[in-house]
């Protein structure tokens, strides 16, 4: 880890960090008397540090992670940390792009939010660490057989996987009576598929008709989702990238169907579901900028880091497309809040 003593480095990165804040858009809370104390124990020692975030594309869930890990690292380091933040479009080889421009420049850490990112950054270094968030499953990420918590390597970070076991029981306690779930997902996202497969297992246990509905990309993304509404009761989406960038048109086949979703995550649901059970990916982001701070310090040792869970899983339910679709929901699910 690269330690930036000289004065002047501190001085130009709290006028940097001062201009544009912690990432894109400007956000910060250095103000906070956490950030103050941290950012002077930073400055007495010297210390500065530059992280770049390679983010696969723009939804609510990935802009909430990436947030709340800057927000956490301003709180550790004020004004001694600097968050360069790139987001790929959703194109695989901009991550690639961007991986490698952190890797040129000797960033000090690097964050991958989503698979993709993750795995241009696997490729790119075996030295500079590397955190991810919205993983849902390390193991299917790193092509890994034998996973065991942490990596060995310079890689660990968060999972957005919330109890799939969980999800179908929610599927159960909402449509009982429904015979077909369609799984609908992007078969170019590997954490998609491992969802899928293992929902699978337990929708079957319960009685349910699986079946796939996968796309490539956006392109074919209607014809799929028109054809699952056709033989479908209920679909169920996982944390799917490219289906939470889609929910718009994704909604707008099913609720003319009259078919209900239920979805792995809160952006998706909110934008073309009726329930999900989910995480709250401000606080995943958050814990891993805490795993971030700890180990630009040297507190931790990134090779036998464990990956960590969310904390908490919430049963959420959308109002509008459940009045819409005549879904009744039960006692103990929290609304989702229009935006």
């Amino acid at each position: 880890m690269k330690l930036r003593k000289t004065m002047a480095g501190v001085l130009a990165c709290a006028m940097l960090a001062t201009l544009a804040g912690c990432g894109s858009g400007g956000t910060s809370s250095a103000g906070s008397t956490a950030s103050a104390a941290s950012a002077a124990s930073g400055s007495a020692e010297g210390a500065t540090y530059r992280v770049g975030v390679c983010q696969l594309m723009q939804h609510p869930a990935l802009d909430a992670a990436t947030q709340g890990f800057q927000d956490a690292l301003t709180e550790a380091f004020g004004d001694a940390v600097t968050c360069d933040v790139e987001n790929a479009s959703g194109d695989n080889s901009n991550c690639v792009t961007i991986i490698n421009s952190f890797v040129s420049s000797d960033v000090d850490l690097i964050l991958a939010n989503a698979t993709t990112p993750l795995q241009a950054a696997a490729a790119a270094t075996d030295s500079i660490p590397i955190l991810g968030t919205s993983i849902t499953d390390y193991a299917t990420a790193l092509d890994v057989t034998d996973w065991t918590g942490s990596s060995g390597r310079n890689i660990s970070g968060t999972t957005d996987l919330a109890p799939l076991d969980g999800q179908a029981d929610m599927i159960k306690e909402l449509f009982p009576d429904a015979k077909n779930v369609g799984l609908l997902y992007c078969s170019a996202e590997p954490n998609s598929k491992y969802q899928v497969n293992v929902i699978t297992e337990y929708l079957t246990e319960l009685g349910y008709t699986c079946t796939e509905y996968s796309f490539s990309d956006t392109n074919d993304l209607s014809a799929v989702c028109t054809s699952a509404c056709a033989a479908s009761d209920v679909i169920y989406i996982p944390t799917d990238n490219t289906a939470a960038n889609n929910t718009e048109l994704i909604a707008n086949i099913a609720v003319p169907a009259g078919v209900p979703i239920v979805a792995g995550e809160q952006g998706i649901c909110s934008g073309c579901g009726v329930a999900t059970l989910s995480i709250d990916y401000y606080e995943l982001g958050r814990t891993t900028g805490e795993m971030a701070a700890k180990i630009l310090t040297g507190e931790a040792d990134i090779t036998t880091m464990e990956v960590q869970s969310a904390p908490t899983f919430t049963k959420m339910y959308n109002p509008t497309l459940c009045e819409q679709l005549g879904v009744t929901i039960p006692e103990g699910y929290t609304a989702i809040e229009a935006e």
